[in-house]
């Protein structure tokens, strides 16, 4: 157990932010990281041509020690979800009849263009709904999403943690159930890696696709991506000069050279070599591999667990901790109760959450307290009482 943290963060003191799902605050340090390399190019000739490449590295090895994936140059830099997805869909070969799984309310970057094939190649994408919200619904739509998969499935793209409330899937199971029918597991981490474990020896996922500014502490417009031996030979959705080998010699940029460079580099996003993203990103990565997954898992376990218990049922609902997140769960209304009246209940408090569907979004991090907690379940009974 680590001690609150929330002097590494430049929060107002008088609010309570329990949105990290939404976005992160920033690392003091990481800001400290962005500004330093902001004035940099005020100096241009101090940027030499190994910085477009050395920094990238650090990135990659660092994502690669948190998610247990053995080597950095399965990793690829990316600006956002789609197009981490967008990689995945243009290299694997679709026939009319395939089978795409995904769970009803996912995230819409890990939605739209696989709705989009349906489209135009004839697949077939599955929607595994989400049960009744009773007790059980959680070990039950793992059930559902496992049992969907058949000998026409030809991929599986899900989350390790649903956006909305929390649900925590058994990407263990699936991938053994993918396997055992050939298909692609392709797993959106943004709302997982960073605060819950994830290791790529043991679930051995196809892709997995993680935006950068939440659970990872970087800032917007920077994400990072594993893939796996499936997309080693893949052609990247662009064709940009620094993913092709022997680029690190600028005097010989201008002898062309067709080859990609190895494996997952070839999907790094055009200017990857982003001088103020990319540092700010490496840092937040870092001090998560100082505190560890596993610590902010047990952190908010710890923070959260108690409090929890003395949400009247009658009115509200949460996940069993055993099939949720520790760091990302919803709170459902029972009855009558109004999510609206409740939104500015809760923000008359000065307290964020998110609302996603059905669901009170409440995600907390290590720069929260118990007490936090308290004060947004005080809130929501003085709703009932």
């Amino acid at each position: 157990m680590i001690a609150q943290q929330k002097d590494r963060f430049d929060l107002d003191p008088d609010h309570i932010y329990l949105n990290g799902a939404y976005m992160s605050p920033q690392l003091r340090s990481v800001t400290q990281i962005g500004i330093e390399n902001l004035k940099k190019k005020n100096r241009p000739y101090e940027i030499s041509e190994a910085d477009f490449f050395s920094e990238k590295r650090v990135l990659k090895e660092r994502f690669a020690q948190l998610i247990s994936a053995p080597d950095p140059e399965a990793i690829a830099i990316i600006p956002s979800v789609s197009y981490g997805i967008a990689n995945v869909i243009r290299n694997i070969t679709f026939e009319k009849g395939d089978e795409i799984i995904l769970l009803q309310e996912q995230f819409p970057s890990n939605y739209y263009a696989w709705k989009q094939l349906e489209a135009s190649h004839g697949v077939l994408v599955k929607i595994v709904t989400a049960p009744a919200v009773e007790t059980g619904r959680a070990e039950r739509w793992n059930e559902a999403l496992v049992e969907a998969v058949t000998e026409r499935t030809k991929v599986v793209a899900v989350p390790h943690v649903h956006w909305a409330d929390g649900t925590l899937f058994n990407l263990s199971l699936l991938r053994k159930r993918t396997n055992e029918v050939n298909a692609y597991l392709i797993v959106d981490g943004t709302q997982s890696v960073g605060a819950l474990p994830f290791s790529v020896q043991d679930i051995a996922p196809d892709a997995l696709i993680c935006g950068g500014y939440k659970w990872l502490l970087g800032a917007y417009g920077l994400g990072v991506a594993y893939y796996g031996e499936r997309f080693y030979e893949g052609i990247p959705i662009e064709n940009n000069w620094m993913n092709h080998e022997g680029s690190e010699n600028f005097s010989n940029l201008v002898n062309y050279n067709e080859r990609f460079k190895a494996k997952a580099t070839r999907f790094d996003v055009g200017e990857s070599s982003n001088f103020i993203l990319v540092p700010m990103l490496s840092e937040g990565i870092r001090q998560l591999l100082e505190w560890t997954p596993e610590v902010i898992q047990d952190y908010c376990r710890n923070i959260t667990k108690d409090v929890l218990k003395t949400l009247p049922k009658k009115y509200f609902y949460i996940e069993d901790p055993k099939f949720r997140a520790q760091h990302l769960f919803g709170i459902y209304t029972k009855g009558e109760l109004s999510i609206p009246n409740l939104k500015q209940r809760i923000a008359a408090q000065n307290i964020s959450v998110s609302y996603r569907g059905k669901a009170i979004r409440v995600s907390p991090n290590v720069y929260n307290t118990e007490d936090d907690l308290q004060q947004l379940i005080s809130c929501l009974r003085s709703a009932v009482n």
